[in-house]
């Protein structure tokens, strides 16, 4: 199969679809493997590392779309990416079609076979590609957050750990997720006072056995979540219904309910948001002010990091790729119907039913896509 990995194009976005031990493993299975020029730069490879892994360096986006059988990229195609995908063409990389009907649109038009890292599962009810960007913006939100809250950012101006003699801040992670789990342990380790609130009792029974002491936890209803809103310094939104669109868990009038200079960092961003008053923002400006409640809601957070999150993101995807490259599409989703699971678009036709339900639009079962 002919693989293409082209350089992506979202703003501040130094990530790359394929590492070179991605190239060399399906070189080595057969397959060809063309990488724009400086595609893995902003992460740390050079054309000469994927030259060495057995790729051809191909000059341009235009020039790997066009020879490409499979796609693999990082974020969502844009604009002019969509342009250039055609039937028959398989694409894969987060996808997040729920709150961006211009792109779902543009996929169908296209007639591309485009399967989703974030709705691939696994035996355990798991999302085994979506928990690695997880890990990495779980540890990241803390981490921006700390920096939100700073004065000169139009924060409380307050330290998360806080100084002998003056208490720590607090932070509400909502939701008890992969995002959630790391967002908290590491807002802990960094001294402050933390609660994680999430639906699931099963959840929360887990994270009291395992991490008991190091966080609190709650069941996230509505009273309950302003109640702890309110007293909050940070609040990390870090809720997922896999495929499907955020829920709104603070609405712009409860913004007024909590404490001027508090910093809201949405890592839902990509599924819409889980704060009304959310909008996408970008590393390069990535924080706004509403009612005086500052907001960080980066569309791309693990692309700060750009090294560690292709690392992590191309040893989850690297099997599933494979699989699509040794057996073609549709075996390979036959085969597995986690694999099937991804599969958001063929020929035209929607398959995924959350994405269907958040747009209003007629989908089919991902089974009979592999029919058509």
């Amino acid at each position: 199969m002919k693989i293409g990995c082209p350089k992506e194009i979202k703003p501040q976005e130094f990530r790359v679809g394929m590492t070179p031990n991605a190239v060399r493993e399906a070189v080595l299975r057969g397959h060809v493997v063309g990488v724009e020029t400086n595609a893995g730069i902003g992460s740390g490879f050079t054309d000469a590392d994927y030259v060495a892994a057995g790729a051809r360096v191909l000059a341009t986006a235009e020039e790997v779309f066009a020879w490409a059988e499979m796609i693999v990229k990082v974020k969502e195609p844009q604009p002019v990416e969509r342009a250039r995908l055609r039937e028959g063409q398989v694409l894969f990389t987060y996808l997040h079609l729920a709150p961006d009907p211009e792109q779902t649109a543009d996929l169908l038009k296209s007639g591309v076979t485009a399967i989703a890292y974030e709705t691939v599962t696994d035996d355990r009810g798991g999302l085994p590609l979506l928990a690695p960007m997880s890990e990495v913006a779980g540890r990241l939100a803390p981490q921006v957050g700390a920096w939100t809250l700073q004065k000169a950012n139009g924060g409380r101006g307050v330290l998360l750990g806080g100084v002998p003699g003056v208490l720590p801040s607090r932070v509400l992670v909502i939701g008890g997720g992969v995002v959630g789990t790391h967002a908290a342990k590491i807002a802990a380790g960094m001294g402050a006072d933390v609660t994680v609130l999430d639906r699931s009792i099963n959840r929360l029974r887990y994270l009291d056995d395992v991490f008991g002491g190091v966080f609190k936890s709650a069941y996230s209803d509505a009273a309950t979540t302003i109640e702890l809103a309110r007293a909050a310094d940070l609040i990390i939104g870090a809720v997922l219904i896999p495929g499907a669109a955020a829920p709104k868990l603070i609405s712009r009038a409860q913004l007024k309910e909590l404490k001027p200079g508090a910093a809201l960092v949405d890592v839902a961003i990509d599924q819409g948001g889980c704060f009304e008053t959310s909008h996408a923002t970008t590393h390069q400006d990535p924080v706004y002010e509403v009612d005086g409640i500052m907001h960080y809601c980066v569309a791309n957070m693990p692309g700060a990091v750009a090294r560690t999150s292709t690392l992590a993101l191309g040893n989850a995807t690297m099997p599933f790729l494979l699989a699509l490259a040794d057996k073609g599409w549709k075996k390979a989703c036959a085969d597995d119907k986690h694999l099937l699971a991804g599969l958001n678009t063929h020929a035209g036709k929607l398959t995924y039913a959350a994405v269907g339900a958040a747009l209003g639009l007629p989908v089919i079962a991902a089974g009979e896509a592999l029919k058509l």
